[in-house]
């Protein structure tokens, strides 16, 4: 492995593990004008730090006139565009015993001393298993018109394989039904994180083998739910699970094994595309596609040596996922930077990558932050981060990275199914929680996602992470990501500030 390649995920462990203490001033990013064309991720600076953004000042109002978070901002989306919200289910169901639900890597992860802020756990998390039908209420009353929300494996199959359990495939199929009866589409998503233990037990991502048992929970899923779901997305975010979980081991299961980590990636997505025939053999109508968490990378400053560490960065940050799913290869570059005798290169099998290309109806695309990539390989920060540190506001980012995917891969139908930010958000007196960074950001990001569309971006529809808060992994519930805030301790919700602002943007299709 390069220097270069340890510096990366040095850096981006000690991003990753460090959690704000304290909230940090949130930016307003200014919505006109871009910061510099990406150019497959190897050009332009992304903006200027010292230039048209600028730092709010953290309680709704703007610096040199930009107008309030609330006022209109007059930018009209496509009737009917697909505005939602998205959750997971091991950090909102609990019930973690309830209903033949098998044990999970996360419930092993979150029990183990240490490993999770303040001990917690998602054993009661939301309790939306038990609650969904007021949750299926609030998201009606809010307007969503699509609800992303992911399927727990250990519910359908306690052990990762065998007869599906019906008691599992019997709560999403009501949640469906009761999504379709208040006029929202499901979106479902079949692995979010939450490998059934007995699985991790036989070795997890890096065996070969759970790749196809993977593909075997999804047709039982599929068989289970029928036609019911309009739209399928695999494996979310593998790359997460690969650097949180394999390389910085503060995600289950919890491993700092650089070998394996790169395997974790492949076999994820040999996953990917066994899930996406298992559908087609299915014959169910539908679409399917994959969910992959994006960063757009730019270069620190504009020399050579930037801007070639800058490549490499973006190889293993987004062109890795990207290329084999979209022209079935991984990129030389990255092959080349993990060495022939790497355990990914040598896991690569005759076959695996006309599997993992198979052709998708779409792309869900999640954004948080950007990099700016030094010459040595390191990162730098450019902007105000959020609560959570390791996440950068810059709304342009969204832009380049919308079109940079139509650019490079072709004109694939997008949605975008996470986007948002922690804030430390309290109930106020009168019983309010008011929350105006949240919907600065919102309003810049949709903003940004709205000039995408207009320069050619095939975008459908757009997911806030979360619809209310919840689990936060690692962070457990120190970070609350919600437009709905939950008190855990009652299981009251209650409607943010930002959740009535987002009902006035989906009723007028207007930002």
């Amino acid at each position: 492995m390069s220097v270069l390649t340890r510096r990366h995920l040095l850096r981006r462990a000690a991003l990753s593990a460090t959690a704000a203490a304290e909230p940090r001033m949130i930016t307003k990013a200014a919505i006109s004008g871009g910061a510099g064309a990406l150019a497959s991720c190897d050009s332009g600076t992304g903006g200027d730090a010292g230039t048209g953004h600028d730092a709010g000042t953290g309680d709704g109002s703007g610096p040199g006139g930009e107008p309030e978070p609330e006022t209109p901002l007059g930018l009209r989306f496509p009737d009917g565009f697909g505005w939602g919200a998205a959750t997971s289910a091991y950090q909102i169901e609990g019930a973690a015993k309830d209903d033949g639900r098998g044990e999970s890597i996360w419930d092993t992860f979150s029990h183990t001393p240490g490993r999770v802020h303040g001990g917690d756990t998602g054993d009661v998390a939301a309790d939306h298993y038990h609650r969904y039908l007021a949750d299926l209420d609030l998201m009606k009353d809010l307007g969503l018109r699509t609800y992303r929300f992911s399927i727990s494996w250990p519910r359908i199959q306690a052990d990762g394989t065998g007869k599906p359990n019906q008691r599992g495939l019997d709560f999403y199929r009501r949640l469906v039904a009761g999504l379709h009866e208040r006029g929202i589409a499901p979106m479902a998503t079949l692995y979010h994180w939450d490998l059934p233990q007995a699985l991790q037990d036989v070795g997890g991502w890096e065996s070969r083998e759970v790749a196809y048992r993977f593909a075997e929970y999804a047709d039982a899923v599929f068989q289970g739910l029928g036609t019911d779901v309009p739209t399928w997305l695999t494996v979310n975010e593998p790359k997460t699970v690969v650097q949180n979980g394999y390389l910085h081991g503060h995600h289950a299961p919890g491993k700092k094994d650089r070998p394996a980590a790169y395997l974790v990636a492949h076999h994820l997505q040999l996953a990917h595309g066994l899930g996406v025939q298992a559908f087609r053999a299915a014959g169910i109508p539908g679409r399917i596609g994959a969910a992959l968490n994006l960063h757009p990378c730019y270069p620190a400053d504009d020399s050579a040596e930037a801007r070639s560490a800058t490549r490499l960065y973006d190889g293993y940050e987004n062109r890795l996922y990207l290329d084999s799913i979209f022209k079935g290869r991984y990129p030389d570059d990255v092959l080349d930077d993990l060495g022939p005798q790497s355990r990914m290169v040598q896991g690569i099998r005759d076959g695996d990558l006309a599997v993992i290309s198979t052709p998708v109806d779409l792309l869900a695309v999640q954004y948080y932050t950007p990099y700016y990539v030094t010459r040595d390989g390191d990162t730098e920060n450019r902007w105000p981060t959020s609560q959570a540190s390791w996440q950068q506001i810059f709304p342009d980012g969204m832009y380049d990275i919308l079109t940079r995917v139509t650019r490079d891969y072709g004109r694939v139908p997008l949605t975008i199914t996470e986007n948002g930010l922690p804030t430390p958000d309290v109930v106020d007196e009168d019983g309010t929680v008011d929350d105006p960074s949240r919907i600065s950001f919102l309003r810049d990001h949709f903003a940004a996602a709205h000039r995408a569309i207009a320069d050619g971006v095939p975008l459908e529809s757009y997911h806030v992470w979360s619809l209310m808060d919840n689990f936060e992994w690692d962070q457990g519930y120190a970070e609350r990501w919600g437009l709905i805030y939950v008190d855990y301790a009652t299981q009251q919700r209650i409607l943010k500030r930002s959740a009535h602002w987002y009902r006035r943007v989906i009723a007028n299709d207007t930002v």
